[in-house]
């Protein structure tokens, strides 16, 4: 017989480990507030436990409890609502660099760096480039000891046509995709002297 897992509100562990995570009592309050059934099951709803709550709710210090939780409460959200705009605000502030570098005559290769901040798996995308222009790919350090993603070939505009696709689908649209061409100079021919 299986029966359902519940994970607490307050500190996302399983209801029955509540009291590993140090907020037995915030994680009691929760769980009577949304699962009575288990939680009568799980701490016992007698009578004396239902009187004491029921004078501790009525007296000024539950309410001073409750205004205190809430406050707490609050400002956990606030913080985590900070967290994500910093996030995003960090993530749009910085650029993908898509590099196209000449190896030989004819030979190039594209690289492709600052993808990181964005947690996109780098070997995944490197498979997906790798069988999507049918040419090598691979995950390297470059000199700034980043992650990079090297490919064989001349795929420069595909690559950044791909790239702001999948930032679109993220919904980063205002991301700055910025593209450096260094080719090698060729010498200059001197005229043939006579």
């Amino acid at each position: 017989m299986l029966h359902e897992v519940v994970y607490c509100g307050v500190c996302t562990y399983p209801v029955d480990y509540c009291e590993f995570s140090g907020k037995l009592k915030r994680c009691k309050v929760w769980l009577q507030e949304n699962h009575a059934e288990l939680y009568a099951k799980m701490y016992g709803d007698d009578d004396e436990v239902a009187a004491v709550s029921s004078k501790l709710g009525e007296s000024s210090i539950g309410e001073e409890r409750e205004e205190k939780l809430e406050k707490d409460l609050k400002k956990l959200q606030t913080k985590q609502e900070n967290k994500e705009q910093r996030e995003l605000a960090k993530k749009l502030s910085s650029k993908v660099i898509v590099k196209r570098e000449a190896r030989t005559k004819r030979k190039f290769i594209v690289a492709i760096s600052g993808l990181e901040v964005f947690e996109i798996d780098m070997k995944k995308l490197a498979k997906t480039f790798a069988s999507k222009f049918a040419t090598g790919c691979s995950v390297s350090k470059n000199a700034e000891k980043k992650e990079e993603i090297v490919i064989q070939g001349d795929v420069l505009d595909e690559v950044v046509a791909y790239i702001h696709s999948l930032l679109e689908e993220k919904g980063l649209k205002d991301v700055k995709v910025e593209t450096i061409d260094t080719k090698k100079k060729k010498k200059p021919e001197t005229p043939a002297v006579k």
